[in-house]
């Protein structure tokens, strides 16, 4: 019906234009008038739009009369099971076990420093000297005595083994010889403390003491800090009740603001105590750092996996209601036939929430065409016009 009136008012407005009393635009073009043109074209322009006005209007009482006017317009998806992840987000510090401040073993001149800040150095590499005191020279005398302690030794021994001498004079020897070897163990061992190594492979971060400083055992004597950035690690404080949820081997994204950088990795240790003054446990994530550019004590987000559903359905938080009894709902569209449809409301279930999406644990199965856009403006058993689907 709608063309047919198209039809009719665009045939009386080309016989009204095309009536023989008149001149044809042709005929006006050919005159070349200039003023008659502009004139004509302005008599059209004003006729096109009476004819718009009068095709709105008729659009108009057509939507009433055939009741599709006062229908609402909406949008629809389809309820689909998909795998879901929930993640709880958290803030973390960077942490490496391999961050320690060396101190000397012994009193004495630092003689000497092998290594400057910001060179790598291998496990047991010498870094510094202290002047001994003396002690190698005592350790080269109680060496001497060890050897003469040894010949007599072997000597008395192969007598007491002919049953030459008495067993005291072997038992003597035997004494003397291992009193020394221990002095010149223990002497080495002292005199190992006059040097000092790498404790593990890593970066001389800071040299603290200068080469000619007299230093000692203790606090404020530490000559160097030494950090290795290849095993790092984020401490994440997590709240006790996801205790049973938050477990080693699970998936982590780690996210650095000021780098911009984001890193998967997964939680590798979980703490086994509960701190009374927050009600957390520590939770360790690893993180690789290949280019070096993570620093200990530097601030990150974590995201850890504390859920994950194989069958989940996710629909977005915009669709959902709430009625007066504190009941969720959502409209779903039934009865569907070519673009109309009938809004049905249905109580769900809701379960966690990630990002717009939320997930339904009851009221929605698979294959439902949910009511999308203009859910909040239906109502129930009412018939809606579905522009997408």
């Amino acid at each position: 019906m709608k063309n047919i009136i198209y039809l009719f008012t665009f045939t009386l407005l080309l016989s009204s234009c095309g009536s023989s009393s008149e001149p044809t635009i042709g005929d006006l073009i050919a005159e070349g008038d200039l003023e008659t043109l502009r004139a004509k074209k302005t008599e059209i322009s004003e006729k096109q739009k009476a004819i718009n006005e009068d095709l709105k209007q008729l659009d108009s009482a057509i939507s009433v009369l055939s009741g599709e006017g006062n229908l609402p317009l909406i949008t629809t998806i389809t309820a689909k099971a998909e795998t879901f992840y929930h993640f709880l987000e958290l803030q973390g510090d960077v942490k490496t076990k391999q961050n320690v401040l060396i101190y000397p073993e012994m009193a004495g001149t630092l003689e000497r420093v092998y290594v400057k800040e910001g060179e790598r150095v291998s496990k047991g590499q010498l870094l510094a000297s202290i002047d001994d005191g003396g002690m190698g020279s005592q350790l080269a005398q109680l060496k001497t005595q060890a050897a003469l302690a040894k010949t007599t030794f072997e000597r008395q021994k192969r007598l007491w083994d002919q049953k030459i001498g008495s067993e005291i004079q072997y038992l003597q020897a035997k004494s003397n010889y291992e009193a020394t070897e221990s002095a010149v163990r223990q002497a080495q061992s002292q005199l190992g403390k006059s040097t000092i190594r790498a404790p593990f492979s890593g970066i001389i971060d800071n040299v603290i003491k200068d080469q000619g400083t007299v230093v000692a055992p203790g606090p404020g004597s530490e000559i160097f800090r030494i950090v290795n950035l290849s095993d790092m690690y984020i401490e994440v404080e997590v709240p006790e009740n996801y205790l049973s949820s938050v477990k080693e081997g699970k998936e982590a994204i780690v996210y650095f603001p000021v780098l911009g950088d984001t890193v998967t990795s997964k939680i590798r240790q979980t703490g086994n105590f509960i701190n009374p003054s927050n009600r957390a446990f520590t939770v360790e994530v690893a993180v690789p750092n290949k280019n070096g550019n993570i620093k200990p004590n530097l601030t990150a987000k974590v995201s850890l996996n504390d859920y994950t559903s194989e069958n989940a359905i996710l629909v977005p938080q915009s669709i959902i209601s709430e009625n007066a009894d504190g009941q969720q709902y959502l409209y779903v569209a039934k009865n569907i036939e070519d673009d109309k449809a009938l809004a049905s409301r249905q109580i769900i279930t809701t379960g966690r929430t990630q990002g717009n999406m939320v997930e339904i644990l009851s009221g929605v199965s698979e294959g439902d065409v949910l009511i999308k856009e203009g859910a909040r403006s239906v109502k129930e058993g009412q018939n809606v016009k579905i522009l997408s689907k």
